[in-house]
């Protein structure tokens, strides 16, 4: 219960983080509160919005058969882009969030409600980190850095939305996944039908990670009245889950087919074999997702790096036949 949380740490470390992370114990002691603010502590984060970016280069790459060092660069430029503005978008919620987190017993510790960043400071950081994010993506094509500008709407409201809506993970969704567009214009210079889709997919996979991520908090956001999809799904949970690990998979296979509609056979039934491993992999997820254990729920949602990662193997292959 909130009143008999633990107090922060005299260390400064936030209650959900890695054990042993490279913020709590090789970086300078004066940076650590704003790493903290930015989840450095914490990389699932950046895994999560990272994904999508790789998944859209992968298939970009393989609809218009070819590959280049821009396409390097621009998966490495997502990477630390990724890194950044998951930090900023995680500055701004702390900043919007403060006086609930200090109502929570796992977010208690954040910089902000323990007294060791300012507001102030926390906004200067935010800001920071924005402006160095939006210099790299300059080195995009035109498509790419209207996209980037414009991800900005869905990271601004998200912090709002579950004080006014039971689905506050979709609008997480559309701010994660952003990058499955951006990454697609990066490599094309426009839009298409393949990226959309794809973005669909990830904001229905963003609905099955979170929903699981949002069961630890359902007690202390039932006392403060923060809305989640986790508290309005309550028992048929894993229903729900099973229906967004589905939508998943599904709209994914359509952006693959769609993708490699010019390729041979062999290619494409490769390409698909990512969906398909993701989809076993939420599979197993599902089947050890349980709402009252929340040492399993936080593994289950950080198992969510793997689970993206496996998807490209299967794309790279599909490259080269």
């Amino acid at each position: 219960m909130t009143e008999n949380a633990p107090t922060p740490e005299p260390t400064g470390t936030v209650s959900d983080a890695v054990t042993g992370n490279w913020v709590d114990t090789i970086a300078p002691a004066f940076t650590r509160p704003y790493l903290r603010l930015s989840r450095a502590d914490r990389p699932i984060g950046t895994w999560l919005l990272y994904m999508p970016c790789l998944w859209a280069l992968g298939l970009a790459m393989l609809a218009t058969k070819s590959a280049s060092m821009h396409d390097l660069w621009t998966a490495v430029a997502c990477g630390i882009g990724a890194f950044l503005m998951r930090g900023a978008g995680c500055t701004w919620n702390d900043i919007t969030d403060r006086e609930f987190d200090a109502k929570v017993a796992r977010t208690r510790s954040r910089p902000i409600p323990s007294g060791q960043v300012t507001v102030r400071g926390a906004v200067i950081w935010m800001i920071a980190q924005a402006l160095v994010a939006f210099a790299i993506l300059l080195t995009f094509y035109w498509a790419a850095i209207i996209l980037g500008v414009l991800a900005l709407l869905p990271v601004a409201v998200y912090p709002f939305a579950k004080r006014f809506t039971w689905w506050p993970q979709v609008f997480l969704g559309l701010a994660f996944n952003w990058g499955a567009l951006l990454a697609w214009a990066a490599h094309t210079g426009s839009i298409g039908p393949v990226p959309v889709i794809l973005y669909l997919a990830g904001i229905a996979w963003t609905l099955f990670y979170d929903t699981i991520y949002a069961h630890q908090d359902t007690e202390d956001d039932a006392l403060i009245g923060v809305k989640s999809t986790a508290r309005l799904f309550g028992d048929k949970s894993r229903q729900w889950l099973r229906l967004f690990l589905t939508v998943t998979i599904l709209l994914f296979g359509a952006a693959v087919v769609l993708a490699c509609i010019d390729r041979s056979m062999l290619s494409l039934v490769i390409a698909l074999g990512g969906p398909w491993a993701l989809g076993w992999h939420l599979t197993w997820q599902l089947g050890r997702f349980d709402p009252d254990d929340n040492d399993i729920l936080l593994r289950l949602f950080r198992s969510n790096r793997n689970a993206g990662l496996i998807v490209l193997p299967f794309f790279a292959v599909a490259m080269f036949v």
